[in-house]
């Protein structure tokens, strides 16, 4: 299956370890529908069904565990078919804070994650010396 196929522009989406595709896009850009975002900044609310997280832009999500189980939330929504988006207010730092989080839950080593969301999503994903530190003490599963 083509990367992007469900998504009427294959434009920010990845494909993570286990073969579920997420899209990773700002906020504020017009989007293709998705069936579940995940929000990690302030800003329009999308047409379909989303949960927002706290999680200040260049740092980490205020609620460790609120932030956990929304990840978690995402990649069970995208395996079972849906299409799952994250976004934040550039599309950058948390956003590919967060696809490299929903790697990491999906089977990649912590340790290949900020390299994989790099070359999978954007060259400059995952911002600040706080977000990787954030990802290497996220759990696997």
């Amino acid at each position: 299956m083509e990367a992007g196929s469900g998504w009427d522009d294959g434009t920010g989406v990845v494909e993570l370890p286990g073969g579920v595709r997420v899209r990773g896009r700002r906020i504020a850009d017009p989007a293709s529908p998705a069936d579940f975002g995940l929000l990690l900044a302030p800003g329009p609310t999308p047409s379909w069904a989303y949960r927002r997280v706290r999680w200040p832009d260049f740092w980490v999500p205020t609620d460790r565990a609120d932030a956990l189980d929304a990840l978690r939330e995402a990649l069970r929504r995208g395996y079972a078919g849906q299409r799952v988006e994250v976004a934040c207010r550039g599309g950058t730092g948390r956003t590919g804070t967060a696809l490299a989080a929903l790697a990491i839950l999906d089977g990649l080593p912590a340790e290949r994650a900020v390299d994989w969301v790099r070359a999978a999503y954007r060259p400059r994903a995952v911002e600040t010396p706080w977000q990787r530190r954030w990802l290497r003490r996220l759990p696997g599963d």
